[in-house]
């Protein structure tokens, strides 16, 4: 059994190989909902849906997100309606999904059974678990103001200088029903390769949570997000940049000393191995580059044996 926290895309690539390599119901997936954002009244949850249409192989293979073959012609007429600028891509299909969703909490369920309801509909057997089911949208300060994370990485493309990441109600969040589970009674917590700062971090942020992964027995395996100075997808380098912390797989696993047991370093920077391992954590050097399916279920199967031995 394995527990996976995660983000979106990048998260979505270890999780389709872990899908391959071992039984998918022996998977549980905490997923990061600070992306969360609401949009002509429907209420988007881009992480959980990236996890959910990769592991039901609706995704779009070339964006890694959305679903394949979508049309956007509901989207087109209503930016004709309300002569807003274009800068969210919402699917016909994917459309469907945010419809399901709003009317359904505004019914009053909660976003944890929602999202289990759509895993099943689409047929994903790995149990996906928001990470709370209180909205705790991400705000990033910036030189240019305040704004939704949805509005800084798409909207203005990441460009604004980072100057803090604020995480809204965090304080009276707690983790959705199911995720204590999940973290304590398994063989392994596995971090993805996600921003730590605003894929991981709302995760680790909810009040309880680091100190589940701390009680748990079970190993935590962190896969860096950063390779060879730089993020393979995502403003994850830029970000830290701008936060004046060093750009490197040394920086990640200094965010997760606290948590962690394992760090899966890429093979480009096996010459920070010394260093990682200084802060007591046991390192895997490998090819962590995801590049296509033969990739994903490689690197899963290296964590798995890494894991049974």
């Amino acid at each position: 059994m394995i527990t996976a926290l995660a983000g979106g895309v990048g998260a979505s690539k270890l999780l389709d190989g872990f899908n391959r390599a071992m039984s998918p119901e022996q998977i549980s997936i905490i997923v990061n909902t600070g992306d969360d954002i609401e949009m002509f009244g429907l209420y988007i949850a881009p992480d959980l849906d990236i996890v959910s249409y990769t592991l039901a192989g609706l995704v779009n293979p070339d964006m890694g997100w959305g679903v394949n073959s979508d049309t956007f012609y509901c989207l087109d007429l209503l930016l004709r309606y309300t002569e807003a600028k274009r800068w969210f891509n919402l699917g016909d299909r994917d459309l469907a999904t945010h419809i399901f969703r709003t009317h359904r909490l505004k019914q009053g369920d909660k976003l944890s059974e929602i999202t289990d309801q759509i895993r099943l509909t689409l047929g994903v057997k790995s149990k996906i678990l928001p990470m709370t089911d209180t909205h705790t949208p991400t705000t990033i300060l910036t030189d240019n103001g305040e704004m939704h994370f949805q509005e800084y990485l798409v909207k203005h493309l990441a460009q604004p200088v980072v100057k803090g990441i604020r995480f809204e109600n965090i304080e009276t969040a707690e983790p959705a029903p199911g995720v204590a589970e999940a973290i304590l009674n398994t063989d392994a917590v596995v971090i993805c390769p996600s921003n730590p700062l605003i894929s991981i971090g709302p995760i680790l942020a909810v009040p309880g949570m680091r100190d589940l992964i701390k009680q748990t027995s079970a190993k935590v395996v962190v896969v860096s997000s950063v390779v060879d100075g730089a993020s393979l997808k995502g403003p994850t380098d830029q970000m830290l940049k701008d936060l004046g912390m060093e750009v490197s797989a040394l920086q990640i696993a200094k965010l997760y000393e606290d948590i962690a047991d394992v760090f899966v370093l890429d093979q480009r920077d096996e010459v920070l191995r010394p260093e990682v391992e200084k802060l007591g954590l046991q390192v895997v050097v490998t090819d962590t580059v995801m590049r296509d399916a033969d990739k994903k279920r490689q690197l899963a199967e290296t964590i798995l044996t890494v894991l049974s031995a």
